[in-house]
């Protein structure tokens, strides 16, 4: 079995679509399914707020449970592939029905929100998660692993650029009622879609049904396209209590779980930030979409640089690099003060600077799992990246709740024609110094990962030769 060959561009292409799958639909509701909850199902902003709360709550339970599982999952398509492929159907039909709006009384819309988001939540972990783990087990190669994550993320990047800038459009487009304006017309003419009477309920659902078919088409080629060649231990028992002990003793997974925490604090605090930021300090709300294209192109042209800086400096020195310069960048938006030019230049710069950074990370958590095969003599794949998402996922609900408290201490009023110059100081850290600083905090803590490249050199004739000797023993 060959665990070292280099993965061909067809399979790399292939592996990418399932982030793009996933960005269909959970763009969809990380972007826009409050609002839906709000202004199509009418449910008070408080309850939608509780229900997407305790969503990231069944989010901290599910995540480690869809882990455990994967990783003793054992079929002919091996341990993660096929999740891919049978649990995308219920993925897409659950993001369908999340997005449906049902004849119920008030209550009985918030029950239906509640269970169709629990469940939703539910189906996204046990498709993404097996995703993400396949990356360890298709190459135990770190460069390889390195190349493989920024297909991903260049095709991940590509799906929320979709989502973000046209699944607007295509809410107008399939709820227009009493005419029968083409999509590009609508793209291009704003009057036409100020003028248009939309249905936003049949907007909404049919956009998510094209979102959701094309999720399905992406999650099969990414089956039919891939591989797993790194198999687990033969003689390792199953024991849950063990997996969570050498999880917690596998020291560059907990590294790697506070900047997960970390990093994520500062995506979460600047997204929620960034349209009070051209509203009320900038005075031009509509610009904030350019803000967030313009990144968006700057994290994907970078992101090929990720593999061969990586094979040249090491994951490590990379990283710390990433995080330090975006770091300076995200401040210097600060500096740029009402100046578009300069915020959209250091923006730019700030996300070219972090691109790098993106699919080392789930790379490094590729290789922690081999170091907890290596030096503990337990390999836990799936729980390694689920444990990861959900420190993500914790460090994203932080950080928009410290948005929101931010804001509350510096004295922001809602909807108000101006703010306090307080309320506007409030609003530009949250923007530039806050994140900027936490990020660059990431190479402190990065310092203290001990995976180099001679590490992981070792890792691979250790491990190659054990897994030699297992296949001849039977």
């Amino acid at each position: 079995m060959e665990l070292t060959q280099k993965l061909s561009v067809k399979e790399k292409l292939g592996y990418s679509l399932g982030d793009t799958a996933s960005h269909f639909v959970w763009d969809l509701v990380g972007f826009w399914l409050l609002i839906f909850y709000t202004d199509v199902f009418k449910i008070s902003p408080a309850v939608a707020g509780w229900i997407m709360f305790a969503g990231s709550i069944w989010d901290a339970v599910v995540d480690p449970i869809v882990g455990i599982i994967s990783d003793r999952t054992n079929t002919r398509w091996g341990k993660f592939r096929p999740y891919l492929l049978f649990g995308a159907i219920p993925y897409a039909i659950l993001a369908v029905l999340a997005f449906t709006t049902p004849a119920f009384s008030p209550t009985g819309m918030i029950v239906y929100a509640a269970i169709t988001c629990l469940l939703l939540r539910t189906a996204y972990a046990f498709v993404n998660l097996p995703y993400s783990s396949m990356s360890a087990v298709m190459t135990n190669d770190s460069n390889e692993r390195a190349g493989l994550n920024t297909y991903r993320f260049i095709s991940a990047y590509v799906g929320q650029f979709i989502v973000t800038g046209l699944a607007l459009f295509f809410v107008a487009y399939f709820g227009q009622q009493g005419s029968d304006a083409s999509l590009f017309s609508i793209i291009g003419d704003k009057g036409l879609r100020d003028s248009l009477e939309v249905d936003t309920a049949v907007g909404y659902q049919r956009t998510v049904i094209l979102f959701a078919i094309l999720s399905l088409v992406f999650f099969f080629i990414t089956f039919i396209t891939t591989k797993e060649r790194i198999p687990a231990p033969k003689k390792q028992d199953s024991s849950i209590s063990k997996d969570f002990k050498y999880l917690f003793k596998n020291q560059p997974w907990v590294v790697l779980t506070v900047v997960g925490v970390v990093s994520f604090i500062m995506f979460a605090m600047q997204n929620a930030a960034i349209a009070f930021y051209f509203k009320y300090y900038i005075g031009d709300a509509e610009s904030v979409q350019l803000f967030n294209i313009l990144g968006t192109v700057a994290l994907i042209v970078a992101l090929p640089l990720s593999k061969p800086l990586a094979k040249k400096f090491g994951n490590r020195a990379v990283y710390i690099g990433s995080s330090i310069l975006s770091g300076i960048f995200f401040c210097l938006i600060f500096v740029a003060g009402t100046n578009q030019v300069l915020a959209y230049t250091f923006n730019i710069l700030a996300k070219m600077s972090y691109a790098p950074a993106v699919p080392l990370l789930w790379t490094m958590i590729a290789d922690a799992a081999d170091y907890g095969e290596w030096k503990l003599g337990r390999r836990t794949t799936g729980l390694c990246f689920s444990a990861a998402v959900f420190s993500q996922k914790v460090g994203w609900a932080i950080g928009a709740a410290a948005a929101g408290w931010v804001l509350e201490v510096s004295h922001y009023v809602a909807d108000a024609a101006t703010q306090t110059d307080s309320a506007i100081l409030g609003i530009r850290l949250l923007v530039s110094i806050i994140p900027g600083v936490l990020y660059a905090s990431c190479a402190i803590v990065m310092w203290f990962y001990s995976i180099d490249n001679k590490t992981t050199e070792q890792m691979k004739i250790d491990l190659d030769a054990k897994r030699a000797l297992e296949a001849n023993e039977n």
